[in-house]
Parts: structure tokens; C-alpha cells; sequence
């Protein structure tokens, strides 16, 4: 142990008097392990943010959207004749009771209806939306309810005016966190407070990548109060007849959907695409042929995403082992260049009585040291990297202490194995030889 300690310090030593050569032969661990720290940051980021973005919209989820077609009432070829349009009655519930009856793949099912309205209480007024769902919706989103209670029965079959609002409707409109049991004004209908959601944490960059609104900003009532109560628009009202809506040369499009989004979740992952497929021949075929509908798979989106972020930090992964090769590369060269420059240090420890393993480990341990003083200034360059990509780039990055673990092993190893031949050819020098060496 004394023999391996004091080889130690001559290394140390041998290093401490070379420093600059030191710094630059430890160039190349630097800029790689800098490189394995950031690339393992950038990839453990992307990855926790597919994950942050799965929770959002939940699993194994199909959502079908309602669109408003653009119809350019184009003509069949014979001039005066136009062409007939096919009618659809949009999306409606009666879809939701079809698909449902249709799927056995089903877990759960929640329609949704988005209406833009004023929300008023105690001369507090702000545009906001009014969400028609069901129990469902709530469990398919991953939302919580802090305070009160969900909807029940009665609520849902009769239409009671009974709503639960999200955290944001309520430190606006009930700033002493009092919101239950009280009345919320949405559009012309007044609504009682049951329940109130907890806050649900998401950027705005996932919000709009997703496509999915702020939970906390929007009133959620039944959806039959919504339909009995605020607006159902499969029903035609006096409103409804204007007379420059229905001009021919009017370009308004109408939005005759009775819901805006069905959210469908499946039980099994891999039936997913094929449970999609139904949907849209079921919902072509009850729309008239019309394509109405948009129909999104966001779990396999982000899996393609995810697929897409691998690959890069593959590529990523190949340019740091590339960069820690030729880091290698370089201590073993130096080393080498060493060796020859330092023959006749070599032939005074041999005749001083140092054996073969001695030499070989002092010149191993150089190599290492070496190595190690990369190493661990490419750790802090890698995180003041990652750091520096998360502020400028927006790129969600997170340094671990594992992957800090693997560079740091990574570059003890790199100079373990490009050391060692160097070391072993100052070992194999005959020592008459090298004291007769200028």
C-alpha cells in the first residue's frame, strides 16, 4: 500500500509540474464529458416533458374534435346546376351513444361543449368559457377536485344549475376562497358553486403544443345544464334566423356542431389506431359522408415525438463518444511523447530499486489524474451547458446526479485504458539503456 501511495504522489507530483500540458492533454475529456453532462440533460428533460404532457391529456386517449368545413358550392359541370352538398347534423350526443355501443374497447367516454361567454359575480366581470362534461371528464383529464363536491346524478339527468370552477375563476371572483355554495353568473344564467378543481400546473408552451385550454381559467357545469340552460346548437333559434346568415352570398360559416369535443379513452394501448379507424367510418357514415370531425390520437403523437427526441440523443451520444475517443486519444499520445522525454527518470527509480510495476503505475496514475481533472471540469462545463440551453434555447433540460456518476466513471475509464499503454512500455524500458540516454 506504501509502494502504490508513493507512486501516487510521484504521479501527482509529474502532473502538478506539466500543469499547461496537463490542461491540454485533458482537452478533449473536457469538451466530451461536457458534452455525455449536456446531451444526458437536454435527453432526461424531453423526456420528463412527454411525460408532463402525457399527464395532461391522459392515456390511451382518442379525441374527436367538430369542424366546420369550408363548402365552395362548386358545380357538377353543367352550367346553371350546382352540386348537392351532403347534410350532416354535426356532432352530437347520440355520436357518443353510438360509439359507445359500437366499441367494447371503450374505458370511459366524456363530450364536451366550449361556449364564450361573460362570467359576472359582485360587479367582477371577464370573457371566460363555460365547459358542458360529465363526471368522466374529470378522470380522463386528471383533474382533481379540492374543494365540494363532483356532479351526481340529478345534476347530470335534470339539468341543475350547479356548476364546479376552476382555481383561477375562483381567486378572481371569490377572493376569500369561499366559492361553494354561492352563485356565478354565466352568460345570462346564474350557476351555484359546488366544487372547485385543484390548480393543474402546465406551461403555456405544453398548453398550445397540446391543444388543450387552462383548466383552472374555465366554469364547468353538466352538460345537459349547458344544453337545457345556456346554448344547444343543433336547435334552431330566433337568433339563429338572420337574414344576412343565410343569404346566398354570405361567406359566414355556421357552427351547427351540438358538441365541440368527444374524448374517448381505450383500454388497451394497442388498439388504439384500430378503435380510431372505427370511430371515423362510424361517425362518416352517421354524418351523411360528411368529414365534420377531426380525429387525433395525442398518445401516439408524443410516442412518435418521443421516438424523434431518441434519435437525437443518439446522435448527441455519437458525438460524445467520438469527442471522448479522441480525448483518449490525446492522454495516450502525451503519454507517450512523455515516456521518451522522461527515459532517464525512468532508468534512476529502476536502479534505485523501483520494479517494472512500479513505474507502470506511476505513469497509469499520471493518465488518470489526468483524465479525472477533465473530467471534472467537464462536469461543470456540461451543467453551466445545460443550464445556458434551459434559458436561452427554451429547451427543458434536467441534470441528474447518475449521469453526473457516468461521466465522472466514463473519464476515469477513458484513462485507465489509454494510460495503460503508455505505462506499460515506460515499464518494459531496460534500465541500463535508458541511464545511458541523453
Amino acid at each position: 500500500m506504501q509502494r502504490i501511495l508513493f507512486n501516487f504522489y510521484l504521479a501527482l507530483e509529474g502532473v502538478m509540474a506539466n500543469q499547461l500540458r496537463a490542461i491540454l492533454t485533458a482537452l478533449g475529456i473536457i469538451f466530451g464529458v461536457g458534452a455525455v453532462i449536456a446531451m444526458l440533460a437536454i435527453g432526461t428533460g424531453a423526456k420528463q416533458s412527454i411525460l408532463d404532457q402525457m399527464k395532461l391529456i391522459g392515456t390511451n386517449n382518442i379525441v374527436v374534435k367538430s369542424v366546420i368545413p369550408d363548402d365552395d358550392g362548386g358545380d357538377d359541370g353543367q352550367q346553371g346546376k350546382k352540386e348537392k352538398k351532403p347534410w350532416s347534423p354535426g356532432l352530437t350526443i347520440k355520436d357518443v351513444t353510438a360509439i359507445s355501443a359500437a366499441l367494447p374497447t371503450i374505458e370511459e367516454i366524456s363530450p364536451e361543449i366550449v361556449l364564450p361567454l361573460n362570467i359576472v359575480r359582485d360587479g367582477k366581470h371577464q370573457r371566460g368559457r363555460c365547459i358542458g362534461v360529465t363526471n368522466a371528464f374529470f378522470e380522463l383529464n386528471n383533474l382533481k377536485i379540492a374543494k365540494g363536491v363532483p356532479f351526481h346524478f340529478m345534476h347530470e339527468e335534470d339539468g341543475k344549475p350547479v356548476c364546479i370552477i376552476g382555481k383561477t375563476i375562483e381567486k378572481k371572483f371569490f377572493s376569500d376562497g369561499k366559492a361553494i355554495g354561492k352563485k356565478i353568473k354565466c352568460g345570462n344564467v346564474w350557476l351555484t358553486v359546488i366544487g372547485v378543481l385543484e390548480k393543474r400546473i402546465a406551461t403555456k408552451e405544453s398548453l398550445a403544443n397540446l391543444g388543450i385550454r387552462d383548466y383552472n381559467a374555465d366554469i364547468y357545469a353538466p352538460i345537459n345544464t349547458t344544453l337545457l340552460r345556456l346554448k344547444n346548437r343543433s336547435l334552431v333559434s330566433k337568433s339563429d334566423l338572420k337574414e344576412d346568415q343565410w343569404d346566398e352570398g354570405s361567406d359566414a360559416a355556421q357552427n351547427y356542431h351540438q358538441l365541440d369535443r368527444v374524448v374517448v379513452r381505450v383500454k388497451d394501448s394497442k388498439k388504439l389506431q384500430a378503435s380510431a379507424d372505427i370511430m371515423a367510418r362510424l361517425l362518416k357514415r352517421k354524418h351523411g359522408g360528411k368529414v365534420d370531425f377531426e380525429i387525433e390520437v395525442p398518445e401516439l403523437l408524443l410516442q412518435q415525438q418521443q421516438k424523434t427526441q431518441e434519435t437525437f440523443n443518439f446522435v448527441l451520444a455519437v458525438i460524445a463518444g467520438i469527442s471522448l475517443l479522441v480525448g483518449g486519444i490525446g492522454i495516450m499520445n502525451i503519454m507517450l511523447a512523455s515516456v521518451m522525454e522522461r527515459i532517464k527518470e525512468i532508468g534512476v527509480r529502476r536502479s534505485l530499486g523501483a520494479h517494472q510495476r512500479d513505474i507502470e503505475l506511476q505513469f497509469l496514475f499520471e493518465a488518470i489524474f489526468i483524465s479525472l481533472i477533465g473530467g471534472i471540469i467537464g462536469i461543470i462545463l456540461g451543467v453551466v451547458a445545460a443550464k445556458s440551453i434551459a434559458s436561452y434555447a427554451d429547451i427543458p433540460t434536467i441534470v441528474s446526479t447518475w449521469s453526473v456518476l457516468l461521466s465522472f466513471g466514463v473519464a476515469a475509464t477513458v484513462g485507465l485504458v489509454f494510460g495503460l499503454f503508455p505505462a506499460q512500455k515506460a515499464a518494459k524500458l531496460d534500465p541500463i539503456k535508458a541511464l545511458r540516454s541523453d
